[in-house]
């Protein structure tokens, strides 16, 4: 294990975390020290790789499955979390989906679905962890938002929405947990190498990176190393804040 274990004996719950960002997240906090809960709904056969990838490392980790956008459901496996590993001390909102259209064509089923998982899906998580951390007086909330959130983008109306409220959501929750050493932040990613990104066409990716002042698009890791960096302690004055990581896309 590596990165000097400053976060040993914390518990980390990380939403969708089976692949992509979420996978890379994981795998850092584990390298930390933190015990990681591995939330996925499907694909729990890839989320097993992420466990022994940490495991082979000499981290702990555990799976944590339920549907985000499901408060009941969310609240149920937290708390029976908390019961089981004696708190939670992070949260990592990362889950989040897209349907991509314009808005003339949006269905409102688009528009629902994405705000369910990207906007209340972080309310039914945050919700059912704070209580536990005021009591702890120590937590870290860290949301993965998105540069879309901040810039708007052609036929994600319903997505960019959803980062911009978390933006808000998280500004409001910082204020009001400050005092009792809790520290509420967002994580927003420019065009990250992902299975999502993947999926783009060529000629689009090719458009994308001659915007990018660094030259190339971003990779899971290097969100992690954020994530990894406003969970320690070294972040503790943090709060409230939007952190931009996208090689000069957009620049705050």
């Amino acid at each position: 294990m590596s990165s000097g274990q400053e976060l040993k004996g914390k518990i980390a719950i990380v939403t969708g975390g089976s692949r992509g960002i979420g996978r890379a997240i994981c795998i850092k906090l584990a390298r930390l020290g933190t015990h990681v809960l591995i939330n996925c709904v499907k694909g729990q056969a890839v989320a097993q790789g992420v466990m022994d990838e940490i495991s082979g490392d000499g981290g702990v980790c555990n799976l944590l499955p339920f549907d985000v956008a499901d408060p009941e459901a969310s609240s149920n496996a937290i708390e029976s979390a908390i019961r089981d590993y004696g708190g939670v001390h992070i949260l990592v909102n990362n889950a989040g989906i897209t349907r991509d259209v314009l808005l003339a064509r949006m269905k409102i089923e688009d528009w629902e679905r994405v705000l369910s998982i990207n906007l209340t899906g972080v309310f039914n998580c945050t919700h059912a962890v704070i209580k536990a951390m005021l009591r702890q007086r120590w937590g870290r909330i860290i949301s993965i938002g998105s540069v879309v959130g901040a810039m708007g983008n052609i036929g994600q109306a319903n997505y960019a929405a959803s980062k911009a409220g978390l933006e808000g959501f998280t500004k409001s929750v910082a204020r009001e947990v400050a005092s009792r050493g809790i520290t509420a932040n967002v994580v927003a990613p420019g065009f990250i190498e992902t299975g999502m990104t993947a999926r783009l066409p060529e000629k689009l990716k090719r458009q994308l990176l001659s915007q990018i002042p660094v030259g190339r698009m971003g990779r899971p890791e290097d969100i992690a190393e954020a994530v990894g960096f406003l969970a320690s302690e070294r972040a503790s004055y943090v709060t409230g804040h939007v952190l931009h990581v996208n090689g000069g896309l957009f620049c705050d």
